[in-house]
């Protein structure tokens, strides 16, 4: 019995000093890490990505062509910033950019001190005479020569007050209706028109904008206006403002009454001064024109002829007109230099045209002969010589506030138009 035990513990003696079976572990979902990990590539140097070519729009070659690190560039090549694009101006949507008008006009910026003469020189047919020079002109301030600092030939955008008169006779006024489509061609897309009527009162139509069809249709609606009658009033008979009448009486008044016509009035000072006053306010870059069309009658305005000359001159403002009705009669102008108690003035117009140098006042009768005028009168106001100086005075100044001005030209034969004098603008606020 004691063999059994004996190779039992013999038994248990071989497991503790035998080495124990490679055996293969159970397949497992983690991979225990290597006892000697294999160590990273040595890195690498990072290679320098080439620089895309940007190529000229205009001749489509590299102008920042790059070379390989340890090279030299190639002949020819320069190194270092790329030269400058040129600028590129895009075209808008809705196809090439149009033209505008305005970019051939000369802008004059201007100073308190300084004067501005608009001069418009004709010859002895009446047409512009162009091409001349600054020494072909003089300008005398009070009886000294100036010495011009500006001068140009070239044409100025304008800014117009038109103002219609609407009392004259019924005739006058319908062959004036009957230009308008010619008086709203007459300014170019850069000017600016303002309309103004005025017959017992002034009224204001249309502020100051571009000629457009706003201003086509204003002039539209103006063509179902008419002038007064022709004729003398009526006072008595079957047409006069009554009822009926027996036996001279009218029916059912005791006593014949007494009509007077009515007192009419023709504010033409005033309807200049509005247009003047908002004029003022414009632009002094721009050429400044209240341009009538009347026959010239003034009667019962509330301001005077000397006041409104004045703030035309003050503020360069020029008066061009076109007389048409009685005002374009033969004669007329002698027989209106015969002024009548009560019946107004009739030879205003041209006073105010040669003293601002909007003259000649044109007169015509015909609505083709008015309508021709138009452009006419517009395109000598923007083609007008322009003269400037900064005024050189006498030591002994003298006390009047008013400068008398005479432009001369060096050529025999020739009209000069240009203002008599001026007033000095206020000093600007």
């Amino acid at each position: 019995m004691t063999v059994p035990a004996m190779q039992g513990q013999s038994a248990g003696t071989q497991s503790q000093t035998q080495p124990a079976q490679d055996i293969p572990d159970a397949p497992s979902s983690v991979q225990p890490p290597s006892a000697n990990p294999e160590p990273p590539p040595p890195a690498r140097p990072e290679e320098k990505k080439p620089e895309p070519v940007v190529r000229d729009p205009w001749t489509n070659q590299p102008i920042n062509k790059t070379t390989a690190p340890g090279t030299s560039p190639t002949p020819g090549e320069e190194a270092g910033p790329p030269p400058a694009m040129p600028p590129v101006k895009t075209v808008p949507p809705g196809g090439p950019r149009k033209p505008n008008p305005q970019e051939q006009l000369y802008t004059l910026t201007v100073h308190t001190n300084f004067v501005q003469v608009p001069v418009t020189v004709k010859d002895k047919e009446g047409r512009m005479v162009d091409g001349l020079l600054p020494k072909d002109f003089s300008v005398m301030e009070n009886g000294t020569k100036q010495k011009l600092s500006f001068f140009s030939a070239d044409p100025f955008a304008l800014s117009v007050a038109i103002v219609l008169d609407l009392g004259m006779s019924d005739t006058a006024v319908q062959n004036v209706n009957r230009t308008f489509p010619a008086l709203v061609g007459a300014f170019a897309p850069y000017d600016e028109v303002a309309l103004y009527t005025f017959s017992s009162t002034v009224s204001e139509v249309s502020d100051f904008a571009a000629a457009t069809q706003k201003l086509s249709a204003l002039l539209n609606q103006m063509k179902t206006v008419r002038g007064k009658n022709d004729g003398p009033p009526v006072l008595s008979g079957p047409m006069a403002p009554n009822g009926p009448i027996i036996n001279g009486i009218p029916v059912g008044s005791p006593t014949a009454p007494v009509y007077t016509p009515p007192k009419e009035a023709r504010v033409l000072n005033d309807a200049i001064l509005k247009a003047a006053l908002d004029l003022s306010k414009r632009d002094r870059t721009r050429r400044k024109i209240i341009f009538v069309i009347s026959d010239g009658r003034e009667y019962g305005s509330k301001a005077s002829y000397s006041d409104v000359l004045r703030l035309l001159l003050s503020n360069e403002i020029q008066v061009k007109a076109v007389a048409v009705g009685s005002a374009a009669l033969p004669l007329y102008g002698k027989i209106e230099r015969l002024h009548l108690p009560h019946e107004g003035y009739g030879n205003i117009l041209p006073k105010y045209a040669s003293a601002t140098g909007g003259a000649p006042v044109y007169t015509e009768l015909s609505s083709n002969a008015i309508a021709d005028i138009y452009a006419q009168a517009m395109g000598e106001a923007r083609n007008q010589y322009t003269l400037g100086y900064t005024p050189v005075r006498p030591k002994a100044p003298t006390a009047a506030p008013y400068h008398n001005i005479e432009v001369l030209v060096d050529r025999p034969g020739l009209k000069i138009y240009a203002k008599d004098g001026y007033y000095p603008a206020p000093p600007a606020r």
